[in-house]
């Protein structure tokens, strides 16, 4: 059976977005992009909520602007190589190649979605995520903890859930940035 896996930036007060922007640097370092492509290139399917998707399409022709470095080219074709399944009521079509619109989050497609997989799958934006945790799907959490407070935003890990997790990795960045991977008990 596959694993769902929910990894996201997050600050140190733990917001995935935050109220006024930014959350902070480290995650533009070029080394902790590498890591992020290593740690990502083996996921077989995304899962993103339409908010995410848009941001992420980027993806889908970030190879084809000029000078990209090596790790942001990497990445591109990482991206490309995986399946999507976007989750939203309103999105229309896509605009990027092995994506589908699913207009429903059903947590029991999701199950039989791991159990079919050949690869891990990711669930990406706190909104989509605190479905796919309230319903038990996520595996393991991986966070990218930057160095700044922000105060407020939206949360990585959603209000009103208990969790006890392992703690199975970590890793500080010259830049400041933290990566901690735990696994759910």
């Amino acid at each position: 059976m596959a694993k769902l896996v929910y990894s996201m930036i997050t600050s140190l007060d733990g917001y995935a977005e935050a109220a006024e922007g930014g959350l902070g640097t480290g995650a533009e370092d070029p080394e902790v992009h590498t890591f992020i492509n290593d740690l990502f290139r083996p996921l077989g399917t995304y899962l993103y909520g339409r908010r995410m998707y848009e941001t992420m399409v980027y993806w889908e022709t970030a190879h084809a602007e000029p000078d990209q470095p090596p790790h942001i080219l990497q990445y591109a074709r990482d991206w490309q190589a995986a399946e999507k399944v976007v989750y939203s009521t309103t999105l229309e079509s896509v605009s990027s190649a092995k994506t589908r619109i699913e207009r429903t989050f059903d947590p029991d497609a999701v199950r039989r979605l791991k159990a079919e997989a050949e690869a891990d799958l990711s669930v990406d934006g706190p909104t989509l995520a605190a479905q796919a945790i309230a319903a038990g799907l996520v595996d393991e959490y991986h966070l990218f903890i930057t160095t700044s407070v922000v105060g407020g935003g939206k949360r990585f890990f959603p209000d009103g859930v208990r969790l006890d997790l392992d703690l199975v990795e970590e890793r500080a960045f010259d830049s400041g940035l933290v990566y901690a991977r735990y696994r759910t008990r």
